[in-house]
């Protein structure tokens, strides 16, 4: 079945959401989006792990500009728990249209957090996706950010479906809380939504590349470069070959300034 004939009713959003060129993003500050997931976990673990996984979107540019024509991947992001702006390109529009975002939400600032307050909890991570060993090295980075975290799982796989009864029994067996998934977008979004009824976890995210920060392969914007939004920069001088990818930047401020500040919800 397709996922735009799925249901797609979000259960966990702020009602007063923003919607940039059909796009939802929650407008939520990260503190609010770690209560928000963790209130999700305890449900879970009360229903006797009987609730369906939610699924989690950091939202930039480039997933608004892919969901643009993958209507499955609109779906996805417009279905999820919670969206979230990652990427300042998100935070303009919505200040732009007169929905502002409280700040922006990473993966990659939101993951050392929601870990902290896992190890305090006892919920357990299962880190699957990136290249081979990207796992574990962000997996050993989060257990020294938050002592106590237990890590139930890594894995790399692939996002192939014919590798999803492997994955799925592999986060059964480890009896994980939260599942993190690094396949990229629109690719792990895509796995995660269309295994959310099976999936044996609280929640799962879509975490692209916070494990090649995490794990040291890849050096982060320095702060003050973050704070003034121009961390695309940063990677783009220390991946050039990401300038296709960045191309999405300009076509996105483009099409929000030609859409107008109304009219975004659909």
């Amino acid at each position: 079945m397709p996922l735009s004939q799925i249901d797609a009713t979000p259960q966990h959003h702020s009602p007063e959401a923003a919607y940039v060129l059909g796009v939802r993003v929650d407008r939520l500050s990260q503190r609010q989006a770690l209560d928000s997931i963790e209130q999700i976990i305890a449900q879970w673990r009360a229903s006797d792990y009987a609730q369906v996984c939610q699924q989690i979107v950091t939202a930039n540019p480039e997933f608004v500009m892919e969901a643009q024509h993958n209507k499955d991947f609109r779906t996805a992001i417009n279905a999820a728990a919670l969206s979230v702006a990652d990427g300042m390109g998100v935070v303009w529009a919505t200040r732009y249209i007169g929905r502002p975002v409280p700040e922006r939400v990473t993966g990659t600032d939101l993951l050392p957090e929601l870990a902290r307050r896992c190890a305090v909890a006892g919920y357990r991570f299962y880190l699957l996706g990136a290249a081979p060993g990207i796992a574990e090295g962000a997996g050993a980075r989060l257990q020294e950010l938050a002592p106590g975290l237990a890590i139930a799982g890594t894995y790399a796989g692939s996002p192939a479906p014919n590798e999803e009864e492997e994955i799925i029994e592999r986060v059964r067996a480890a009896h994980a809380d939260v599942l993190c998934v690094a396949y990229g977008a629109p690719a792990q979004n895509l796995w995660i939504w269309r295994n959310l009824a099976r999936l044996p976890v609280a929640v799962a995210i879509g975490v692209g590349g916070a494990y090649d920060f995490l794990s040291g392969r890849q050096q982060r914007a320095p702060v003050f470069l973050r704070k003034m939004g121009l961390e695309w920069l940063y990677r783009l001088y220390r991946e050039p070959r990401r300038w296709r990818r960045m191309l999405a930047l300009p076509r996105f401020a483009t099409r929000v300034i030609l859409r107008g500040r109304k009219n975004h919800d659909a």
